[in-house]
Order: C-alpha cells, then structure tokens, then sequence
C-alpha cells in the first residue's frame, strides 16, 4: 500500500509554503484550526515583516494580530509566535532546533508539529500524524490505535525509517483526495485491492471518479480505469 501510494501521489510534498526552520515552525503553528491555503495566504506578509526569531520576539501585539486574523484564534497565535521568538533567543540563539526533545519544548509545537519541521526542514524522517493520517492507517487497519504518539510508532514499526517524511505527505493527499472521511471514493482508489474498508463509499467507478478532488483529478482517475 505504502508503494501504491507512492505511485498514485508522486506530488506529494508540505503544502505550507516556506524557506526555512523558522517559516515552517511559523507556518505550521498557524495551521492549527484553518486550511494551509489561508495560511499561504497570510505568510507572505508576515514572513516580509517579522524575518528572524527576534522580529517576533519584539513583535507589536496588535499589528501581528491583525497579520493573523483570517487565520482564527489569532490573539493565541501572535502570543505563541511572540513566545517563540522569545525562546529561540533565549535559549537557542534565534535558531530553531533540530531535535524533536527541543522542538516539543517551544510554544504550540508539539510531536506532529516538530515532525513536519523535523522532516521538511531538516530531513530527519518523522511521521506526521494529523487527521488525515489518524482517519486512514485506522480504515486501512495498519493499527487500531486511537493516540498520535502511539499511532507514531505503530506506523513507524511497519514503513522503512527513510520513507516516514514522504509517507505522511502522500497519506494526507490520499485523506484529501480520495479517501474521505465521510464518503471515501472506493471504486476510484488504486489501493482498493488491499483495503479492509473497501466499500465504506461508492464501488462503483464512475460514481467515485466524481468524487474525487484536487488538481490531478483526471490522472487519479485514469490509475483506476479499466
């Protein structure tokens, strides 16, 4: 399935747009209750006005709440970036950590959030576990885990330490794309053949092929068709 996945989302990647540890931890802490296209949305600004850990650690409150408004919860976002910024300086001169034990250490960052910067800043492989993943490895029985850290390592145990980075991003493409947590496009899924959950939305492939979204939506299509 890991394999199948590979062959089916060759696009994956993080979808917050970043350059850099402190963009991504920024980015990431952002994404919290919003899409990441909002927050592609607002980070151009933000990164333009606030470059370094000591531009947020010196931040005006009521300008960066204003940056992050359309991103909810903004008044808990511009605390946790001020914070941040305050304990990179502090503790890490103005540079984000590369260990998971710092990282978890920060402001709003915690496993998942230290393994998206861990594995796309840093290229130190980590499995991300947010809804999507959770929703997935649990339909496709891989574990029947319930808790991110346990559902972690469980994942981790099965999937070769060196794939846990672009795993991730592929599972989240799969949620998004086909596999839906409501209505899951199961006669358009290309890992049907193994799927304990098969059937949990349409078999039928030309009504799951409408069900399908995203940008490659005729390509996803044309791996299932007959």
């Amino acid at each position: 399935m890991a394999r199948e996945l590979a062959r089916t989302h060759p696009d994956a990647h993080c979808e917050l747009d970043h350059a850099g540890p402190l963009q991504l931890a920024v980015a990431t802490i952002l994404s919290a209750q919003t899409t990441d296209v909002k927050v592609n949305e607002v980070t151009p600004k933000l990164f333009a006005r606030y470059p370094t850990a000591a531009d947020y650690a010196a931040a005006d409150r009521a300008e960066l709440e204003e940056l992050l408004r359309p991103t909810g919860f903004f008044r808990n976002k511009a605390d946790a970036l001020i914070k941040l910024g305050q304990q990179l300086i502090e503790r890490y001169g103005g540079e984000v950590p590369g260990r998971m034990a710092d990282l978890t250490t920060l402001p709003w960052i915690g496993r998942k959030t230290a393994n998206v910067i861990l594995g796309n800043a840093f290229e130190v492989p980590g499995i991300t576990v947010d809804t999507h993943f959770s929703r997935l490895v649990r339909r496709w029985r891989w574990t029947e885990e319930k808790d991110p850290e346990k559902i972690e390592y469980a994942v981790g145990g099965l999937i070769e330490k060196r794939e846990w980075t672009m795993l991730s991003h592929r599972v989240i493409f799969h949620g998004r794309r086909v596999c839906h947590a409501r209505k899951p496009a199961c006669g358009a899924c290309t890992l049907a053949r193994w799927c304990p959950s098969f059937g949990a939305g349409p078999t039928d492939r030309d009504s799951a092929v409408k069900l399908l979204k995203g940008p490659r939506v005729a390509e996803l299509a044309a791996l299932t068709a007959p």
